[in-house]
């Protein structure tokens, strides 16, 4: 995958750091607040609430809430993790003429004289819906686009067989 000379600076202990747009960093870091500063307070104060109740063996609620927040506190881990072990791709100082994470890519299905738009994201990102499907650029339509140019045609294995492409346009 092409990435900036930042990026590779960035390289983690297994290999590259995930590479992920600005958008999609301010998402997660979104989230993570969400998570930290609204929900975990507000499951905490549930589990206060439940403690108060009395004898906790049989205090379905307040097991409940304990698992809420073992959860929560899981994806709070995961999140930082993601946060931690990203890289912000500026989309702008990629190259134009090849298909590189962070561009959009026209596509025709040659056996099915179909067209679609794929953009190439980071995790976090994907899409399914939408006139422009997001998909993650470690995907196996996606690397075997990464590099390819205009005109360029690419074979991909899918569940319902081996789709022959050609790239129409890269944006």
């Amino acid at each position: 995958m092409f990435l900036p000379r930042a990026a590779e600076a960035a390289s983690t202990e297994d290999g590259m750091a995930t590479p992920i747009t600005k958008e999609g960093y301010e998402k997660k870091k979104a989230e993570l607040d969400q998570l930290e500063r609204v929900d975990k307070p507000r499951i905490s104060q549930a589990i206060a609430e439940a403690r108060a109740e009395g004898d906790l063996r049989e205090n379905a609620e307040y097991h409940a809430q304990r698992e809420s927040l073992g959860l929560l506190e899981e994806r709070i881990r995961r999140l930082r993790g993601e946060l931690a072990d990203c890289i912000i791709v500026d989309k702008e100082s990629l190259p134009k003429d090849r298909v590189v994470f962070g561009r959009q890519v026209k596509l025709l299905d040659i056996g099915e004289d179909f067209e679609e738009t794929f953009e190439l994201v980071g995790p976090g990102e994907e899409d399914y819906t939408g006139d422009v499907i997001k998909i993650l650029s470690t995907s196996p339509l996606a690397t075997q686009l990464i590099n390819k140019k205009v005109d360029d045609e690419v074979f991909v294995d899918t569940p319902q067989g081996k789709v022959h492409y050609r790239i129409l346009a890269i944006e």
